[in-house]
């Protein structure tokens, strides 16, 4: 059964994507930490692009496939999980990137940390009932 809010989401998301590459990341974006992913249908290979909120680790952005809290991880993930070269749009930056998800000891701390930092994050891990992926986007 299909959520009635999804085509809601997609519009949202659609405007959301035309006015950030408009603004080139500046304008009405300035100062958020909102990018741009583009990642390959897993099925299709055909291109699939998502806004998101990142977080700064280090030389590389994070980004968590919470999808606001819902039980299955966000199709976005599942897709980078088959390939996991990845675009990125930041500010007015473009670049390729290696979509690497964490694991073990970073995961453990990076999720602790994001959720001190942004609690809403704890809510939707409660929420959805299922470990929330964070991935690093490590520019190549």
């Amino acid at each position: 059964m299909s959520n009635p809010m999804d085509g809601d989401i997609r519009e949202i998301n659609r405007k959301t994507i035309e006015d950030f590459r408009a603004h080139k990341g500046g304008g009405p974006f300035e100062g958020r930490a909102l990018l741009i992913l583009t990642t390959r249908g897993r099925v299709t290979g055909r291109p699939h692009t998502t806004p998101m909120m990142y977080v700064i680790e280090g030389d590389h952005l994070l980004v968590m496939a919470s999808a606001a809290g819902a039980p299955q991880d966000p199709e976005w993930y599942r897709n980078l999980l088959k390939t996991p070269d990845v675009t990125v749009e930041v500010g007015d930056q473009v670049y390729i990137a290696n979509a690497r998800p964490t694991e073990g000891a970073e995961y453990d701390a990076l999720w602790s940390q994001i959720k001190k930092n942004y609690p809403f994050f704890a809510d939707h891990e409660k929420e959805a009932g299922r470990r929330i992926p964070v991935v690093a986007l490590e520019r190549t």
